[in-house]
């Protein structure tokens, strides 16, 4: 059995940043991973860890050389390499000199266009410390960093300054150099409790040794899971549950290498506040865990988590405490003060703040987002009143202390001032209701103002932008359009409005400043969003709808995506009977033929002229569904239209295998094309079926 070894690699920074530090571990195990099966270097695994000043990736039973390979050169056609007198030309020794070998050690490689020299040779696969530093080097340049930074006065570039690099096979150190430092076996623990530099002896030794001398759990899943059940744990003893998310606990267990939840209190007066601005303020600005009770109330309590255990735990708790009680009042203080003036007073102050400079102030688009509100409004039937007084009113919070201080309580604070006011709880709630969603898989707003609010708001930022020429490009979508563009069809197509798309784009746009272009922008708009509602059928990870269903309702171009939903899910059905195959198949027949034939639609069918049997079936059964799909088509009905027209399939295919459509007489020919015409254009009033794969 070939030689097995533990690999590690450590590379011991400054403090990363917490926010990103799983994600960068995550990438550096994956593109090692790929690397390292590229490569071809087996193994029996790859594990990550993470701390603030560490990035590492071990490999258990990594093959400690790459297996030999076949290496086939083919070289000049044997006429070309070789002379008449059987001595090699100039081409045939070139080739020879590039293999290494003499002429007369080459061999030919017989193909269908020739003879060719041929060359086959074994070469040794590399060790694993020959291959293993480039890869590293590889892994860690292509990690996902948005800045990265120099030191000192090397060019040297990484996300923060590197102090340290471990890398062992085993015992051995692996030759390597990154970032200007020799690897070798010492790694640092704790910054505090363990300062020194340790030796590993074995790479197998890594984390176990972090964690018994140098006070560091380095595998970020294992502190993370310790700081979720001890939190958890700690909130229990208070009589509570701990409040956090995902985002908030990995953030903690970057920050932390060798983690110590503490309890900590504030003053039960604050417990006044929104529960919104306590969480925010514990959450995003102190990386606190807030505790509730059984009724989900807040209690006057936070868990924090420190990074060092102390021997007078009673002067951090009290540390900490002293550092949230001067936010807490300072949230209190905006909240009183805000509220001393109405955020429909605040309207005017809306012109000092820009929305975009070409598209004027936050008052100019909520001037433009209301009076957009109000026509989808009425063309719902929804309260065109509370909707555009809602435009008007829902980005007045933004110029209060307390959204300035806490800006993710953006919506949150219109909704409790706008109560505060005495506006209609509609009103108020949607005012939070304009951002949703936020990101896939959000809420959805609830309200009827809020709904057509989100609506409006999106579609006049998405118009706006389009018109000034700056629509996304590649990653760059610094005003959020493909996140608009996907929560405005979210909304429409799940919360069922009956909106003309298009339409409302065209007034959105016939609002923008300076937009001359309005049919031009607001259709470049439209196929935008047309995109992004691809991505909404056919990447649902739990009913994708396949790209031909998506294709074949597109091309009739609806401008309702509700509507345009509909179609999709009659489509769907529609593939699933016994029929669609044969009609989708004679649909693509039929479009083939009428568009080499150059038929122009409109004419009518003669039913003298039909001769055959088959042609006056086809015909019958299409004047007899005509009726009955139209109304149903009319009514939006199209599961049953398409369940109806599935009858068609056997006079279809008996017309396709008896009748000659383009029969020498014209006007037989013509007659025929007409009575394929009519039948397609039944087809085409769902969807255009000739785009389904068979």
């Amino acid at each position: 059995m070939a030689e097995r070894r533990e690999w590690l690699v450590e590379i011991g920074t400054e403090e990363l940043p917490p926010r990103a530090l799983k994600t960068l571990a995550e990438a550096f195990r994956a593109h090692l991973l790929n690397s390292l099966d590229q490569a071809g270097l087996d193994h029996a695994g790859l594990d990550y860890y993470a701390t603030p000043r560490r990035l590492a990736v071990r490999a258990s039973k990594l093959a400690a050389v790459q297996p030999d390979r076949k290496v086939s050169r083919r070289g000049p056609p044997v006429g070309v390499a070789i002379a008449e007198d059987g001595t090699p030309t100039r081409a045939g020794q070139k080739f020879a000199d590039g293999c290494g070998v003499p002429f007369e050690q080459l061999g030919r490689l017989e193909t269908e266009k020739g003879d060719y020299l041929f060359y086959e040779e074994v070469e040794a696969g590399l060790s694993a410390a020959e291959v293993l530093p480039g890869l590293v080097e590889q892994a860690l340049a292509a990690l996902p960093v948005p800045r990265r930074m120099r030191w000192g006065s090397s060019d040297i570039e990484f996300v923060r300054p590197v102090h340290w690099v471990v890398m062992l096979l085993d015992r051995d150190i692996v030759p390597a150099s990154l970032f200007g430092i020799e690897a070798d076996r010492y790694t640092r623990g704790h910054r505090f409790l363990a300062p020194d530099p340790l030796a590993i002896a074995h790479a197998a030794d890594y984390p176990q040794l972090l964690e018994s001398k140098a006070w560091v759990v380095a595998d970020f899943a294992l502190r993370r899971a310790r700081i979720e059940d001890e939190v958890g744990k700690l909130a229990q003893t208070i009589g509570g549950q701990a409040l956090y998310d995902d985002g908030l606990l990995d953030e903690v267990t970057a920050l932390v290498e060798w983690p110590v939840p503490l309890a900590g209190r504030f003053e039960e007066r604050f417990l006044a506040l929104p529960r919104e601005v306590l969480v925010s303020t514990l959450q995003a600005h102190q990386r606190y865990f807030p505790v509730e009770n059984a009724d989900g109330e807040l209690l006057p309590d936070f868990i924090t988590v420190s990074n060092i255990p102390s021997r007078d735990p009673g002067q951090v708790k009290a540390g900490n405490e002293r550092v949230v009680r001067p936010r807490l009042s300072d949230a209190a203080f905006f909240f009183d003060n805000d509220r001393q003036q109405t955020l429909a007073s605040r309207i005017g102050s809306l012109s000092d703040v820009v929305f975009q400079k070409k598209l004027g102030s936050l008052k100019d688009k909520s001037e433009r987002v209301s009076a957009l509100a109000e026509e989808i409004a009425v063309s719902l039937g929804v309260d065109a009143e509370q909707a555009a007084r809602a435009a008007m009113l829902a980005k007045c919070d933004l110029v209060t202390a307390m959204v300035g201080e806490f800006p993710d309580l953006q919506g949150v604070m219109g909704r409790y001032y706008a109560t505060h006011d005495g506006e209609s709880a509609l009103v108020a709630q949607a005012i939070e209701e304009q951002y949703l969603p936020r990101f896939a898989g959000d809420l959805l707003p609830e309200g009827e103002p809020g709904r057509v609010l989100a609506v409006a708001e999106k579609l006049d930022t998405l118009v706006g932008i389009f018109a000034i020429g700056q629509r996304p490009s590649g990653t760059r979508d610094p005003f959020g359009l493909r996140r608009s563009a996907l929560g405005a069809l979210r909304i429409i197509i799940e919360c069922e409005l009956d909106l003309d798309l298009l339409q409302h784009l065209r007034s959105a746009a016939a609002r923008t400043p300076g937009c001359t272009k309005v049919d031009e922008v607001s259709a470049e708009v439209f196929d935008y969003m047309m995109e992004r509602l691809r991505a909404y059928y056919t990447e649902d990870a739990t009913n994708p709808v396949s790209a031909d269903i998506f294709e074949a309702v597109l091309a009739r171009r609806p401008t309702r995506p509700l509507d345009f939903h509909q179609r999709i899910q009659a489509v769907t059905h529609f593939t699933s009977l016994p029929a669609s195959v044969s009609l989708a198949a004679a649909n693509k027949r039929v479009a083939n033929i009428l568009r080499k034939a150059g038929f122009e639609p409109g004419a009518a069918v003669e039913p003298s002229r039909l001769v055959e049997a088959e042609e006056r079936q086809l015909y019958e059964q299409l004047c007899g569904l005509r009726q009955d799909v139209e109304g149903l088509i009319a009514e939006r009905k199209y599961s049953p239209a398409l369940e109806r027209l599935a009858t068609l399939r056997k006079p279809v295919d008996e017309f396709f295998d008896k009748v000659m459509v383009m029969a020498e007489d014209l006007d037989l020919q013509h007659n025929r094309l007409a009575l394929l015409n009519q039948m397609q254009d039944l087809f085409l009033r769902t969807a255009d079926l000739s785009r389904l794969s068979s």
